[in-house]
């Protein structure tokens, strides 16, 4: 075994220290991260943008700046990155892994608050620890305008009428001339409590299914 092979299984071994991957799991990270960055060390935000999968998809952005955000490697990080390594990207892929048979009650905890963290994150854009009417509209609006469903208006009102009813939700006692400064991630989680989050929250864009984690065919 060459020097340089084995660095790259002490760097395996370490990431599925981190992250709970196991080794095939990393080895099919690393072949669609190769596929991605086109056999370069580093990801940039344009490698994503040109997933022919993501095309459509009407957070996109939001999806590609979850990637280069320092929050979501599970550390106290912030800011975002410019290009990431393959490190950078399975610390972020970590956030989609599934509990499996061996997973205990408190890590399935610990992966549901790690998931909305993740979430609440991408709404989060300015990284201050709260979702404003202004964040929060932006991506509601997104989500409807750009489905066709409805105009920029509507969208703008719906939003609008959604933050009143969870500011109404999380504070109950709130007069309408009150100022409602957005939602935390306290209220988040209390906004998702029914939500199955553990198997659900999956990601198949990258031609990587993190719900058995194996690669498939590159579309990029």
């Amino acid at each position: 075994m060459g020097a340089s092979q084995t660095r790259t299984e002490l760097k395996y071994h370490d990431l599925m220290e981190k992250t709970g991957f196991s080794l095939e799991q990393i080895k099919n990270l690393h072949q669609r991260f190769n596929q991605l960055s086109d056999n370069e060390e580093m990801i940039r935000k344009e490698n994503l943008e040109n997933i022919p999968a993501l095309a459509e998809n009407p957070i996109k952005n939001q999806i590609i700046e979850a990637f280069f955000d320092k929050r979501n490697q599970h550390g106290n990080e912030v800011g975002s990155f410019q290009e990431i390594g393959f490190e950078q990207f399975v610390m972020v892929m970590s956030h989609f892994r599934p509990p499996n048979l061996k997973t205990t009650k408190e890590e399935k905890q610990e992966m549901r608050k790690e998931k909305l963290r993740f979430l609440f994150n991408m709404h989060d854009t300015d990284g201050d620890g709260i979702i404003t009417l202004q964040e929060y509209r932006k991506v509601v609006e997104e989500l409807l305008s750009n489905s066709g469903a409805m105009d920029q208006d509507a969208a703008h009102e719906i939003a609008d009428a959604a933050m009143l009813e969870v500011a109404s939700t999380n504070v109950p006692q709130m007069s309408p001339e009150d100022h409602y400064e957005g939602i935390t991630f306290q209220h988040f989680e209390q906004i998702l409590k029914d939500l199955e989050m553990e198997t659900r929250m999956f990601i198949r864009f990258l031609d990587v299914d993190t719900t058995t984690m194996h690669c498939g065919k590159a579309t990029s």
